[in-house]
């Protein structure tokens, strides 16, 4: 490899010493926001030693990331095993055929001890993968159901619609009033006798009402655990993003992203446990929890009425019971389909029959 790169793993440790002396916050492209690293250091299952990113750079400048969250894994009743999740691994374009991105690669699997797990991946790499000594442990849809017509995606799709950007704002504002409209209709009367407790941490009321439904996951969950996922300090809102300097690989900075979670109440008694991000036009859910099958319609209701109130445009799922709930009983514009593979390295030996990855597995966005 040339010798004018440097590839750096970073523990727990060395990532706060990173944070502090600002050493990866000083160009145009950085790895993570700081409040996502900072994040991660509050991680109660990362110790000071286990690796958290792996960075390649090049006269200071970042080519290639990598980045590792430690976790447990739930082997049996009683029994946990260490694991690391692959949340991204990213080469900059210049080095997309050279060796640098299967190097950093290999060298990430060496400091997790080959105790990787990756919950999907993107089909241009496919090949890559089919080679490697990996196995596909959870094959599942992921669902993006739209309530309006999004321009940002149209402009995205098809760069001529780029100058009728205000007449599709103006025309999706209209469409989206609509549906919202006939939504907000369905639900507002079975929703007439619920309340909502809108929370930051878990208290115990409501970890009681989890715990028993996260028990057979495949990662472990505790009370610790679950307030750090749902954690606001994750996010960093920027006001005026045309004055944002920098540009980051990892999503945490918007200027309207925020995690938000709630007790879903019925005769003062806790029937379900929502927890979704907003960021920007995106309502994507993390906790979708219910007990009893008689209020999961109940349950459903609530999540659209949060959707509707937050002004989002589409929101995203790998919950297929979910999202053809909502499909089935709300107006919808249209929903993409894309089928994600998780993979396990075979090192891990999984009981592939046992094996579920859920939406609140590995959700770290």
């Amino acid at each position: 490899m040339n010798q004018k790169i440097s590839v750096e793993a970073l523990t727990k440790k060395t990532l706060r010493d990173a944070i502090n002396h600002n050493l990866y916050w000083e160009n145009t492209l950085v790895p993570l926001p700081k409040s996502k690293a900072m994040w991660l250091l509050a991680n109660p299952r990362v110790e000071e030693g286990d690796y958290c990113c792996l960075v390649a750079k090049e006269a200071n400048k970042i080519i290639s990331f990598i980045y590792l969250i430690p976790d447990l894994l739930n082997v049996k009743k009683g029994e946990h095993k260490k694991i690391y999740w692959m949340i991204l691994w990213w080469v900059h374009p210049k080095y997309k055929k050279t060796i640098l991105g299967t190097y950093t690669f290999y060298e990430a699997l060496k400091l997790a001890k080959n105790q990787i797990i990756i919950k999907s991946y993107a089909e241009h790499i496919a090949d890559f993968y089919q080679k490697q000594p990996f196995t596909v442990i959870a094959s599942r849809l992921r669902y993006t159901i739209f309530l309006s017509v999004d321009p940002s995606m149209l402009v995205g799709r098809f760069k001529f619609l780029k100058s009728f950007r205000y007449i599709l704002d103006k025309f999706d504002y209209l469409i989206a009033s609509i549906i919202n409209r006939i939504n907000y209709n369905k639900l507002k009367k079975r929703t007439k006798g619920l309340f909502y407790d809108y929370i930051n941490e878990l208290d115990d009321d409501i970890w009681s009402f989890i715990e028993p439904l996260c028990k057979k996951d495949l990662i472990v969950k505790s009370k610790d655990y679950v307030n750090w996922q749902i954690s606001n300090k994750q996010y960093t809102q920027i006001v005026v993003p045309s004055k944002q300097q920098y540009k980051y690989l990892e999503a945490g900075t918007s200027n309207n992203i925020y995690s938000h979670s709630l007790k879903i109440i019925k005769n003062k008694t806790i029937i379900g446990f929502l927890s979704f991000i907003v960021n920007y036009n995106e309502f994507n859910i993390r906790y979708f929890l219910v007990e009893k099958k008689e209020y999961y319609n109940l349950c459903v209701d609530v999540l659209v009425e949060n959707f509707i109130k937050k002004k989002s445009k589409f929101i995203f799922t790998d919950d297929r019971i979910l999202a053809e709930n909502i499909r089935k009983r709300f107006f919808t514009v249209f929903t993409y389909k894309s089928v994600k593979n998780g993979l396990a390295h075979n090192s891990l030996e999984l009981n592939l029959k046992n094996t579920n990855l859920l939406n609140r597995d590995g959700h770290f966005y």
